[in-house]
């Protein structure tokens, strides 16, 4: 279709304008730069300039420009007015015509106009649309501003790549609910930084005088990845200076990397204790999982859901979520579609303690990368229940592993915990049982088969973060067990990124550490989560429970920190353990008796006697200090 046809069928008068103005812009532009051309060439002698050749070389240069501009698609609605895209069409149509008409001019032997009027009137056409695009963009922008009058003034802390993203969807956003006025940032390189005019006003130093010289209300923290002691420290200046704090979510939290006005969110104690960003080797990722279907256990959970979101972006051939709780299955699905109406195929409602139903299910579904995030994991009621780990825990990942193998699954990732390293807890024996029973699968299945061991997940359902928060909300006390207790801790979303990145690199039979950083001291924890109550809340020191350490171990006797392949992601061995040995505990035998086995199916080498009054720590490569660790007296 031509140029002149497009215009006739553009529609309304406003889709007109839209056409025909660039193109208007661009004519005028060439008439300017060739007139202005050949005038500086005569001094702007009128009786001795050609008017008529240049008026008609005026004319070839706005046809030129049509013609290669349609073929450009610069006057067909491809690009936005003033867009990079569209200046690099419009660059590339000027030079085109500039070349022809400096070649029409060459090939002539009366030399109408001047040879320099090409070379000279291109650049002043160039810079003409180019600075009206300029001009337009600038108008566009100011319009899509929040209202200063209703938005809240805020510093940006941070002027990298995340807070440049945020302040330029800030200043798009007419709804938003902040207006930047400056951005403070520590790297003295960027003290003369400037965003879309929103100037770097200082550093952390500086928080109290800029916010009183902007008049700022509000400090937004835009910094993806740094140490928690930052995000403490700033908060605290803010704080004092009588601001109120934000943040914006980790890129681990943003699948996407996109980051608006309605991410903005007040702090949480993940932040405080610090989040880190994830090196992800997507590609590695994508080539075991795209196309492939994959199968989740314990769906509804707070590592299995996250897991089921973050599968859900590589695009696997089919993703199976299995429960046996209905509401969290609902819950996983509306968080991945928006909508639950809990009749899809991809949800499976199923026990892993009924093993025909299992096996049934794989045989059906048959699939190709199993997930196995199905467990008990409450330290406490299982020391109360150790028989019910023992149902749960290692029956069902054996039945899940066994169903794995007869259904030829590719590559099973049993997820276990730290407490799994030096186990002292019934909780920490029935996983560590899973690593040697999935190590023992490695050695008898056609797949794949690891398992991945990391510490406690910050906001995971029934976390201490959790107990903390619901005591808080209900006025106190703050139950703490003991003031040095530490634990390791990452997010929900930092622990998954490594799971399925570990997945990735895995061998057979290993177990995958993930790094979780330095321990941090749960006193400390319950002590920033009460600064943030409304009224003084009490900490009150309870002790030890049953089978707890003093500080966890994330590596048992004899295992070496080494990171081959990734630089959070150490691999450990792990001796195999014969799924016989396990199938002949007694559930329903007396608690002390179902302990004493779990403890000696853990040992690579059968125990001779555990002691009758307390399971302690042999000593580990990685934490010197003595571990601590409560266990109930036998025949209590």
């Amino acid at each position: 279709m031509s140029f002149a046809a497009r215009i006739r069928q553009s529609g309304s008068p406003a889709r007109r304008t839209r056409v025909l103005g660039p193109w208007l812009v661009d004519a005028g532009a060439w008439a300017l730069g060739l007139v202005a051309a050949v005038f500086a060439r005569y001094d702007a002698d009128l009786v001795a300039a050609p008017l008529t050749a240049t008026a008609a070389a005026v004319a070839v240069a706005i046809v030129l420009h049509t013609v290669i501009g349609h073929q450009q698609f610069l006057y067909r609605g491809r690009y936005g007015f003033g867009t990079f895209e569209e200046v690099r069409a419009v660059f590339t149509t000027a030079l085109a015509v500039v070349l022809v008409l400096f070649a029409i001019d060459l090939a002539l032997p009366s030399r109408p106009v001047p040879l320099s009027a090409a070379l000279v009137g291109g650049p002043i056409a160039l810079i003409v649309m180019f600075a009206v695009r300029y001009v337009r963009r600038l108008q566009h922008e100011r319009r899509l501003r929040p209202d200063a009058q209703q938005a809240t003034p805020a510093l940006l802390f941070g002027a990298g790549a995340a807070g440049q993203r945020l302040l330029r969807s800030l200043m798009q956003d007419p709804n938003s609910q902040y207006v930047p006025v400056g951005l403070i940032d520590d790297d003295p390189r960027k003290r003369h930084l400037r965003v879309n005019g929103i100037a770097v006003k200082g550093d952390r130093n500086d928080l109290r005088s800029v916010l009183a010289a902007t008049g700022a209300r509000v400090v937004i923290f835009a910094v993806a990845n740094v140490d928690a002691s930052i995000i403490r420290e700033v908060r605290r200046r803010t704080l004092d200076a009588g601001a109120g704090f934000k943040v914006v979510p980790s890129f681990s939290e943003l699948l996407d990397g996109k980051v608006s006005s309605a991410d903005v969110r007040d702090v949480n104690i993940a932040d405080l204790l610090g989040r880190h960003q994830v090196d992800t080797d997507l590609d590695a990722i994508a080539g075991y999982l795209k196309g492939k279907r994959v199968l989740v256990t314990g769906a509804g959970g707070s590592i299995g859901s996250e897991l089921c979101r973050q599968l859900h972006r590589f695009a696997p051939a089919e993703l199976m979520m299995l429960d046996r709780d209905e509401s969290a299955l609902h819950a996983v699905q509306l968080s991945l579609h928006g909508r639950a109406l809990l009749d899809s195929p991809e949800l499976i409602l199923a026990d892993l303690r009924d093993g025909d139903r299992i096996a049934a299910i794989f045989a059906e579904r048959r699939p190709q990368v199993v997930f196995h995030a199905a467990a008990l994991k409450h330290l406490s009621l299982l020391e109360n229940h150790p028989g019910e780990a023992v149902k749960s825990n290692v029956w069902g990942t054996q039945t899940v592993l066994e169903a794995s193998a007869a259904a030829g699954v590719e590559r099973f990732v049993n997820i276990s915990t730290d407490k799994a390293a030096n186990p002292t807890s019934v909780l920490g024996f029935s996983k560590r049982i899973t690593e040697r029973l999935t190590a023992h699968a490695a050695t008898t299945g056609d797949g794949t088969y690891l398992s991945v061991r990391f510490g406690n997940v910050l906001g995971s359902r029934g976390s201490v973060l959790t107990a903390f928060a619901a005591q808080i909300a209900a006025g106190g006390p703050v139950t703490v067990t003991d003031p040095e207790v530490t634990r390791y801790f990452m997010t929900v979303q930092e622990a998954v990124q490594l799971v399925i990145q570990a997945a990735a690199i895995g061998r057979d039979g290993e177990a995958l550490v993930l790094e979780m950083g330095r321990p941090v001291r749960i006193a400390q924890v319950a002590r920033q989560m009460a600064e943030q109550a409304d009224t003084p809340v009490e900490i009150v020191y309870t002790g030890l429970r049953y089978g707890e350490k003093l500080h966890e171990d994330l590596f048992g006797d004899g295992e070496e920190d080494r990171r081959p392949l990734h630089p959070l992601i150490s691999h450990v061995a792990v001796p195999a353990l014969n799924p016989y040995e396990v199938q002949i505990l007694a559930p329903y035998a007396e608690p002390d008796r179902i302990v004493k086995e779990l403890a000696a199916l853990c040992q690579a080498r059968p125990m001779q006697t555990v002691a009758a009054g307390h399971i302690g720590r042999q000593g580990g490569p990685v934490d010197l200090r003595e571990t601590v660790v409560m266990r109930r007296p036998h025949g209590l």
